[in-house]
């Protein structure tokens, strides 16, 4: 399965981004088999992590069904070593045209981030697959709803920052196609256990059956 049909397969079991920032290499296997276990199938592990491409490289070949890549690529360069290491998935908290561009000619898939629709837009043009609205802070639900207004219906939205069980609710009535979830999910000395813990929580939250 190439990237692209893994990505809407991924999305349609279970659209969040699990983002490990700060994972270390020996909790990699652990804690990607508590995320696959419960069903998600997006993970993320950021470039300013110890040794990212390690844990990348092991969590790609234990899950070959997961859509595995990192997270806070800056350059192109980085892309090709995430490539390198097994990677498909490319996500940034900017918009670089250089790195989607690049992400784009190796077939993996590219979420930059965005904040305007200026910048959504040029992403898109770029070849981005979708768009990582970040800070989520400074994006409410009725930001999300007027961009989802403009952009092509095709555009996937994923809001990022500061998301949790408790809010996700109104950016999925605004049109948010997904989320990346970060240190409410995994944080370094996060167990296993605790991960798949949240991760159930966070799958039942996006289906609207998690209780208060």
């Amino acid at each position: 399965m190439n990237a692209a049909a893994q990505f809407t397969a991924a999305l349609a079991a279970c659209p969040l981004v699990a983002i490990l920032r700060g994972l270390d290499p020996a909790e990699a296997l652990p804690v990607g088999q508590a995320l696959v276990d419960s069903g998600w199938k997006l993970i993320e592990v950021p470039l300013n992590s110890a040794q990212p491409l390690l844990s990348i490289q092991t969590i790609a070949a234990a899950f070959p069904d997961a859509l595995v890549g990192a997270g806070t690529v800056l350059d192109s360069r980085q892309v090709r070593e995430v490539r390198a290491a097994g990677g498909r998935l490319i996500v940034a908290p900017n918009f670089n045209p250089q790195v989607v561009r690049e992400a784009v000619r190796l077939e993996m898939i590219c979420l930059p981030g965005v904040l305007t629709a200026t910048e959504a837009f040029a992403a898109l043009a770029a070849g981005a697959t979708g768009l990582k609205l970040f800070p989520a802070e400074m994006i409410p639900p009725a930001a999300v709803k007027a961009l989802r207004a403009v952009l092509p219906a095709h555009a996937r939205l994923l809001p990022v920052g500061g998301i949790g069980t408790a809010n996700m609710a109104g950016y999925r009535a605004a049109g948010a196609d997904g989320f990346g979830i970060g240190s409410a999910l995994y944080k370094p000395g996060t167990t296993a256990a605790d991960v798949k813990r949240s991760a159930h929580d966070f799958k039942a939250a996006w289906a609207g059956n998690l209780r208060a």
